[in-house]
């Protein structure tokens, strides 16, 4: 799988819930502010800090009227998976909360 979450099937569903644990480890650390950001988070939680995650299905209404350039979209999905992968993967992004925080308060 190219983002790396093989054991999840549907890493865009608009549904996702976290406990307020998962979220002051998690949301501090992200880097992708496009589409891609839940795999980042989905990256974050199963490969870098071991969490649980669970998939539950949920009942989905598509609404006509998107403005989604689609092959907009997935050449930004496609560039924001690879960077994804070598950053974390090189260790050029840092998964530890604390590391980050410190870097964007000592203007790194």
């Amino acid at each position: 799988v190219v983002g790396g979450i093989a054991s999840v099937r549907d890493t865009q569903c608009g549904f996702k819930l976290f406990t307020r644990a998962a979220v002051r480890r998690l949301f501090p650390a992200l880097h992708v502010e496009r589409w891609a950001f839940d795999v980042e988070l989905l990256w974050l939680a199963l490969r870098e800090h071991a969490m649980h995650v669970e998939e539950v299905a949920v009942a989905w209404q598509e609404i006509d009227g998107s403005k989604l350039s689609v092959a907009l979209a997935s050449l930004q999905m496609a560039r924001d998976l690879a960077r994804i992968r070598l950053h974390y993967t090189t260790r050029f992004w840092s998964p530890n909360v604390d590391a980050v925080r410190f870097a964007r308060d000592h203007g790194q």
